[in-house]
């Protein structure tokens, strides 16, 4: 259970030629299931196979040629919702969406508006150490995504591949409770990680199997707080979706973009029109694509050929016994256990697979040490190298080189020359601190001739470090260098002290 603390972040504050704005945003996320087949058909939902090689008679709207529901495509959904801490509709139907496009074979899409199959739930969006933004979904429903149009490949004729038709998406709808650009990518980049934690989208945005809709609209300051009083959508502005955005820094400037046009149609006098926009990235500005439908633009009704969807509790406690542990979950367990930072926490809980490898490295050890490894050490390394930390070391390295250092055989600097010559050689970590000679120098007498030496070499400096304690510090630094990093720095540190008598009183 998570107990962490945090106070909402401030609204992102714009101003314009007469008055302050905020800005409000709710989100779309469309998340393709993690499913080998697609929603109603078992064609494979396999990315980058030859075009309209992965289209069944359904997906091609043959006549007669009716749907049936994948179970585990819908089971995703469930524990997409259940993940989410939202309800789950026993009961939900499928309805049909009608539009024509030449991607869309049937001329309409399968979809849920009034009996979505997952109800309200929430996300609790971190933006820094003890600040984030709950974010309430409304609702979660099931649909199957449109082929592909593709007008680049001859300058007289459109091609379309159809081997996205039918493929299950879950389309997660945000009630309007985000207050700025960063929040928003903020939100899509947690709900990422919940999804890929749950294993039920693999989030990968490039591929286009997680693309945000972003509905923006102004109000001026104390708008919001009315409209949260009373739900009562007439407090704030006229909104604009800004469509099928897969990038989190697009999605920033879209959002910046967006919301200074409509502060500056607004502040002429004029009224913004509600409607659907395209982001431009490389002029840096969004363009209308097309008045804002409404449902009944849709001509939406019950699709004939899918009775309603019934499931049972039990088949969705089942589910529920089965999920992971989630960020939010794992990161207060982290900081419990661990002793770690919440800003640590947060970067080792990122990603499911990091926050295994973190825990497979402590292994008994310093969590709190060992976290500052992975994090400074390790991930850096794997980052610059556009691979995971396990290809860089594996966490049995870790744990081995970081008990050397508890048992102050190699300090904290001989480590990372452990870590490197490991990465260069692959011998291990002991072998390496044997061979190389970088055992730490214990031997209190050794380490005692060395500061002699040191303060009789540098008289002046012993004066200086008398009426200023401070700096001892630098004959710390110059017995290290002289046993080349060898020393056991708390016994350097101890003998110094004495040897020049500032450990009196």
């Amino acid at each position: 259970m998570l107990d962490l603390t945090y106070d909402p972040p401030k609204p992102k504050v714009i101003a314009g030629a007469k008055h302050d704005w905020e800005l409000v945003i709710g989100m779309e996320v469309h998340a393709q299931v993690a499913s080998k087949a697609k929603l109603f058909s078992g064609a494979s939902t396999e990315f980058g196979a030859e075009p309209n090689s992965n289209v069944s008679f359904v997906d091609a709207a043959m006549p007669g040629m009716l749907p049936v529901i994948n179970e585990f495509c819908i089971e995703q959904a469930v524990r997409t919702g259940l993940g989410l801490k939202a309800k789950i509709n026993l009961w939900s139907a499928f309805d049909r969406k009608n539009y024509f496009y030449p991607d869309l074979p049937q001329g309409y899409q399968i979809s849920q508006l009034y009996h979505p199959l997952v109800g309200e739930g929430e996300i609790l969006v971190d933006m820094e150490p003890g600040i984030a933004r709950l974010v309430r979904i409304e609702r979660i429903h099931v649909e199957q995504d449109a082929g592909k149009s593709i007008h680049d490949m001859d300058p007289a004729m459109s091609f379309v591949d159809l081997n996205r038709t039918g493929v299950a998406l879950m389309e997660i709808v945000s009630r309007p409770d985000i207050r700025g650009p960063e929040e928003a990518a903020a939100y899509v980049t947690k709900l990422r990680q919940i999804l890929r934690y749950l294993g039920t989208c693999d989030g990968n945005m490039q591929n286009g199997n997680l693309r945000a809709d972003v509905n923006v609209s102004i109000c001026r300051p104390g708008a919001y707080e009315k409209y949260m009083e009373t739900q009562d959508f007439s407090h704030l502005g006229t909104r604009c979706e800004i469509k099928n955005m897969n990038s989190m820094r697009f999605i920033q400037q879209a959002i910046e973009y967006e919301a200074r046009r409509q502060i500056q149609i607004v502040e002429s006098g004029g009224s913004v029109v509600q409607e659907t926009r395209l982001y431009d990235p490389d002029k840096g500005e969004t363009r209308s694509m097309r008045s804002k439908e409404e449902a009944h633009d849709y001509r939406y009704f019950p699709d004939p050929d899918l009775l309603p969807l019934e499931i049972e509790q039990a088949w969705v406690d089942g589910i529920e016994a089965s999920l992971p542990e989630l960020p939010d979950e794992k990161k207060a367990r982290f900081i419990a256990d661990y002793g770690v930072t919440e800003y640590d926490a947060n970067v080792l809980t990122a990603d499911v697979d990091l926050a295994q490898y973190f825990e497979d490295s402590v292994a008994g050890g310093d969590g709190k040490r060992t976290a500052n490894w992975v994090i400074n050490e390790v991930l850096g390394r794997a980052n610059k190298a556009e691979i995971s930390p396990r290809q860089i070391v594996a966490p049995e390295v870790n744990a081995a080189i970081l008990a050397m250092v508890a048992r102050d055989e190699i300090s904290t600097k001989i480590a990372k020359d452990v870590l490197e010559l490991h990465i260069e050689t692959g011998r291990a970590p002991d072998e390496i601190v044997a061979t190389e000679g970088m055992k730490q120098v214990t031997d209190t007498g050794a380490i005692e001739a060395a500061v002699d030496q040191i303060i009789a070499d540098n008289p002046a400096q012993v004066e200086k470090a008398k009426a200023n304690p401070k700096l001892a510090g630098w004959f710390v630094g110059q017995v290290m260098k002289a046993t080349g990093g060898k020393a056991n720095p708390k016994a350097v540190n101890d003998i110094i002290q004495q040897k020049l008598g500032l450990d009196q009183g």
